[in-house]
C-alpha cells in the first residue's frame, strides 16, 4: 500500500519545487524518510513536489482508526519506544492544536515575474569557469571563487556541517529576544508550528527557504535582531535625502581610472601566457597592471559584502581565442564600461578592495598578499553589512513602508520591462551589424562589379567621345566597393558600443531581482510582527525593532534604484549622441563617394 499522509495545516508554496497543501487533505508520499525537514509526495490536485513534514501527519498502512488529533503529531524523539511491537508511539503532553496557523513567510519566488532567474552573481556570468586566467603564480592564493563561496557559506550562521565541525551563529542584539534553539527545532521539525507560542516567546517566522536571497544575504538574520558587531567611522555608508528621495552620499573625492595598453605577457620561461592591461587612477596618477582574474577576484568580494548593491559584472570568459586581436580589444572596452560604473558609484568607489586593487604596486607581492587577506576577512558581510548603512534619523526622517513597497513594484515592472527590450535591442543590433560587414558590402560589391563589367563594355567602343563616359562609370564602381568597404567597417564605430552598453546594463539587471527579494523580504517580516501585535502574541517594542531595521533596508534599496536611475540616464543619453553622430558621419561618408561619382559625368 503506497504511503499516505494527512495535512494538519495550510501550506502555501512559495518558491519552485513545493507544493501547496490543505488542511486535512491526503497526500501520497514518495518516501517517509525527510530531507531537513522536508517530505516529496503528490497533493489531491496532481502536484508533485516538497513540502515541510511538520505540516503532515504520516498514515500508518495497519491503522483503520479515523486520524488521530493534533496532539500526536510530529511527536518528540523521546516519545518513540523502538522496543515496543509495531513501533508505537506514545502519547506526548496534550498541546491545544492552534486556533489560526499563519503561513510561512511569503517569499516572492524566483520566478516572479522576471525573464531571467536569479543567480549568485546574476546574469550568466560565472567567476569559476573556463581556464580563463589561472591562480597560480605568486599574487595569489591556491584558493579560487569557489573556495571562497565554500568558505562562505561554511561561515554563515545557516550552514551546517554533520561530524566534529560546528557552526557559527550571529550575536543576539539587545533590541532582539529570539530564540535560536525555537529557530533550530521548527526547521528540524519542531512541533508546534509558527504562531502558536504565547506573547512572551512569539516571535516572526522564518523563512523555509534558506536559499533565498532574503536568507543569504544575510538580511532575515539583521532584520529578526541577530546581528552585532563594532562598526568603524570608516566602514560607514551614508543614506541622504536628495531631491528624489534616498540617495547614497557623494564621494568626496570623485576620480576615474583609465584602462590601456593591453599586453602579452609570460610567465614559467614562456609557459604560460596571459594579458595584462595597465590601469591608471586619476586620483594617484600610478600606473599599475592587472590580469582579468585580478579584476574576477575583486568581484568576488564586492558582490559578497554589498548584497543590497548592483556590483557590475565582468565581462564573459572566453575559453578559446583569449589572445586574439579582436577579443583582447572587446574585453578592453568592456572592463573600461565596468570600470566607470565602479568609479562612479559613491559606495564602491571608495570600497577598501576597491582602492586596494587600483593602488597596490604591481610588483609588491607583499602588500598585494596583505591587502588580499584583509579583503577576505572583512567581517562587515552578511548580516553584519547591514550595520554599516547610516540612515537620516529624526522627525519625519522614517520612510512610508507601504509608499516604499509601491515604489519597489514600479521599479521591479520598470527593470522587467527594461531587460525585455535591452535583449531585443541586442539581438537587433547584432543582426543588423552582422548584416553590414557580410549582406551590405556583398551586395554593394555586386554593383560595383556590375558598373565595372559596363565601363568595360563601352571601352570596346572605339569612339573618342565615350572616353569620358567610360572613366566616369569606372569611378562609379569603385566608389560602390569603397561605400561596401564603409558599411562594413561601420559597426566597429556605432553598433558595437551600443552592444557593450546594454551587455554591461543585462548584467545590472540581473542583480535587482535578490536586491528587491531582500527588501520585499524585510518589509514581509514588518507586517507580520504588526499581525503578531494585533493578536497580542508579540510586544510592541520589539515589532518597533523589526520595523526599525526593516526601514534601514529599504532606505539602502531606495538610494541604490536612485543611483541606477542616474548612471542609466548619462549612459544612454551619451551613447545615443554618438551612435547618431557616427551614423552621420557614415552617411556624409557614403554621399561625398556618391557626390564625386557624380561630378565625373560633368565632364562627358
Amino acid at each position: 500500500m503506497a504511503l499516505r499522509a494527512r495535512a494538519l495545516y495550510d501550506f502555501r508554496s512559495e518558491n519552485p519545487g513545493e507544493i501547496s497543501l490543505r488542511e486535512h487533505e491526503v497526500l501520497s508520499l514518495c518516501s517517509e524518510q525527510d530531507i531537513e525537514g522536508w517530505l516529496e509526495g503528490v497533493n489531491s490536485r496532481g502536484d508533485r513536489g516538497l513540502f515541510p513534514a511538520s505540516y503532515v501527519q504520516v498514515i500508518r498502512a495497519h491503522a483503520a482508526e479515523p486520524p488521530p488529533p493534533a496532539r500526536y503529531v510530529n511527536l518528540p524523539a523521546d516519545s518513540f519506544d523502538p522496543l515496543l511491537p509495531h513501533a508505537v508511539f506514545k502519547p506526548a503532553t496534550p498541546q491545544p492544536p492552534p486556533e489560526a496557523v499563519p503561513g510561512p513567510f511569503s517569499l516572492p519566488p524566483d520566478d516572479d515575474g522576471y525573464p531571467f532567474p536569479p543567480t549568485p552573481y546574476g546574469g550568466s556570468y560565472h567567476p569559476s569557469q573556463g581556464s580563463d586566467d589561472d591562480w597560480d603564480d605568486d599574487w595569489d592564493e591556491s584558493s579560487t571563487m569557489a573556495d571562497e563561496l565554500g568558505t562562505l557559506r561554511s561561515s554563515h550562521p545557516d550552514y551546517k556541517e554533520t561530524g566534529s565541525q560546528t557552526s557559527g551563529h550571529y550575536c543576539l542584539s539587545t533590541q532582539s529576544e529570539l530564540s535560536l534553539s525555537s529557530r533550530g527545532g521548527y526547521l528540524a521539525g519542531h512541533p508546534h508550528p509558527p504562531g502558536s507560542s504565547a506573547k512572551s516567546s512569539a516571535t516572526v517566522s522564518r523563512n523555509l527557504n534558506r536559499f533565498s536571497s532574503f536568507v543569504k544575504s544575510g538580511g532575515e538574520a539583521f532584520v529578526l535582531g541577530e546581528a552585532s558587531g563594532f562598526v568603524k567611522d570608516g566602514d560607514k555608508l551614508c543614506v541622504v535625502f536628495g531631491p528624489q528621495g534616498p540617495e547614497w552620499q557623494e564621494n568626496p573625492y570623485p576620480f576615474h581610472c583609465s584602462i590601456e595598453d593591453p599586453t602579452k605577457q609570460t610567465k614559467f620561461k614562456g609557459m604560460k601566457s596571459y594579458i595584462a592591461y595597465k590601469l591608471v587612477p586619476s586620483h594617484t596618477g600610478q600606473q599599475v597592471h592587472r590580469r582579468y582574474k585580478h579584476f574576477d577576484w575583486l568581484y568576488g568580494r564586492l558582490a559578497e559584502k554589498f548584497p543590497v548593491i548592483s556590483v557590475p559584472h565582468l565581462p564573459e570568459k572566453q575559453a578559446a581565442g583569449r589572445f586574439e586581436e579582436d577579443f583582447i580589444s572587446k574585453r578592453r572596452k568592456g572592463l573600461a564600461w565596468w570600470m566607470d560604473h565602479m568609479c562612479s558609484h559613491p559606495v564602491l568607489a571608495q570600497c577598501d578592495a576597491f582602492q586596494h586593487f587600483l593602488t597596490c604596486p604591481s610588483t609588491d607581492e607583499k602588500a598585494w598578499k596583505q591587502g588580499k587577506r584583509r579583503a577576505e576577512k572583512d567581517e562587515m558581510v552578511g548580516a553584519n553589512f547591514f550595520l554599516t548603512i547610516s540612515v537620516p534619523t529624526g522627525p519625519g526622517a522614517s520612510l512610508d513602508l507601504q509608499e516604499v513597497e509601491s515604489q519597489v513594484d514600479g521599479f521591479k515592472a520598470f527593470t522587467k520591462k527594461m531587460d525585455e527590450s535591452t535583449l531585443q535591442l541586442n539581438h537587433t543590433a547584432n543582426e543588423f551589424a552582422r548584416k553590414q560587414v557580410t549582406g551590405f558590402k556583398k551586395e554593394y560589391l555586386k554593383m560595383g562589379h556590375s558598373f565595372k563589367c559596363l565601363s568595360q563594355a563601352f571601352e570596346l567602343d572605339q569612339q573618342a567621345f565615350s572616353d569620358g563616359l567610360n572613366q566616369a562609370i569606372a569611378f562609379t564602381a569603385e566608389a560602390y566597393d569603397a561605400i561596401g568597404g564603409l558599411f562594413a567597417d561601420q559597426p566597429r564605430q556605432d553598433l558595437d558600443a551600443v552592444m557593450d552598453l546594454l551587455a554591461l546594463y543585462q548584467g545590472h539587471l540581473a542583480n535587482f531581482p535578490d536586491i528587491i527579494h531582500i527588501q520585499k523580504g524585510a518589509l514581509t517580516k514588518v507586517k507580520e510582527s504588526k499581525r503578531h501585535v494585533e493578536e497580542g502574541k508579540m510586544e510592541l517594542q520589539k515589532a518597533e525593532g523589526i520595523q526599525e531595521r526593516c526601514n534601514i533596508i529599504s532606505f539602502a534599496t531606495l538610494a541604490e534604484i536612485n543611483h541606477f536611475h542616474k548612471i542609466c540616464v548619462r549612459d544612454f543619453k551619451s551613447q545615443m549622441q554618438h551612435f547618431l553622430q557616427q551614423q552621420i558621419l557614415f552617411f556624409q561618408k557614403v554621399t561625398q563617394k556618391l557626390e564625386e561619382a557624380l561630378y565625373k559625368y560633368d565632364s562627358v
